[in-house]
């Protein structure tokens, strides 16, 4: 017979269950993300290119080599989708547009105040 475990409830204590934690509360998620500098435009080298790979054959324009905020992006992203007419997506500190709109956005991004050079092909 095995032996009694009394009035232990195995379930509710292991969503609850925290192995290790060295510095303070764990669900600060916000502490846990690495520091961004919010650069003004004027201080941004950016990198606009189109590109294949790895989207089964559609071309998106890629922006990279951004240094702001994910609020920051968000909103120049919302901008730059509206100016080109398609949709797009932010992953990484880099913004995709779908279809390849890189002399468009290039002079959408200088007249923003971006620092922006044509990359690749």
């Amino acid at each position: 017979m095995a032996p009694s475990k009394g009035n232990f409830d195995s379930k509710s204590s292991q969503k609850n269950r925290i192995a290790y934690s060295e510095f303070g509360n764990s669900s600060n998620s916000e502490a846990m993300e690495p520091g961004v500098p919010d650069l003004p435009p004027q201080q941004q080298n950016l990198k606009v290119q189109a590109t294949r790979k790895g989207r089964g054959g559609k071309t998106v324009t890629v922006i990279s080599g951004f240094q702001s905020h994910e609020q920051t992006l968000s909103k120049l992203l919302k901008q730059l989708k509206n100016q080109c007419g398609t949709g797009g997506t932010m992953k990484d500190q880099t913004l995709e547009i779908q279809g390849d709109h890189t002399d468009k956005l290039l002079q959408i991004l200088t007249q923003l105040g971006y620092k922006a050079k044509k990359s690749g092909g």
